[in-house]
């Protein structure tokens, strides 16, 4: 009779696979919401409260988050490469959104739209140029379709110079 281990879960490994990352991502997210709506008023779902339509997407965020988790872990392995760092994308991505919360109200919806664009767009090592000015443009319209002319909120198409 012959002593066979049983074959050890590299969980470290498990870790690092980009699905287990993102879906660790969601449920962190959909926690913090979650824990920051504690004390807003929930309603029913005939008299909605402030905090009923926050607390719903947490809720969904995190099943979609234990989706993509489980589906990552069980999956293929497909841990990031040495070329393919994630930390060029988790700085170039948050820099994103905070390039457009920046230039939102000072330069307008269809300069912020494609400055996140463009730097989003750097979080990718083989990034193309045309591919990159065709997103921002089709953005920059697609945000002045919703928000100005669908939505009509006050917000500034170009800046004001």
């Amino acid at each position: 009779m012959t002593d066979q281990a049983a074959p050890k879960r590299d969980w470290l490994g498990t870790l690092q696979r980009k699905n287990v990352l993102a879906g660790l991502m969601f449920m962190s997210v959909a926690l913090l919401g979650l824990f920051l709506s504690r004390n807003y008023p929930l309603g029913t779902i005939l008299r909605m409260g402030t905090g009923y339509v926050p607390r719903l997407l947490c809720w969904v965020l995190l099943a979609l988050g234990a989706a993509v988790t489980l589906v990552g872990a069980l999956g293929a392995d497909d841990r990031f490469s040495e070329d393919g760092s994630p930390w060029r994308s988790l700085l170039f991505v948050p820099l994103s959104l905070i390039v457009f919360a920046l230039t939102a109200e000072s330069l307008g919806l269809v300069i912020a739209s494609a400055s996140l664009v463009i730097v989003g767009a750097l979080a990718g090592r083989h990034m193309r140029i045309v591919e990159v000015a065709v997103t921002a443009v089709v953005l920059s319209a697609v945000c002045v379709a919703i928000f100005i002319w669908g939505l009509a909120l006050p917000i500034a198409i170009w800046p004001e110079w």
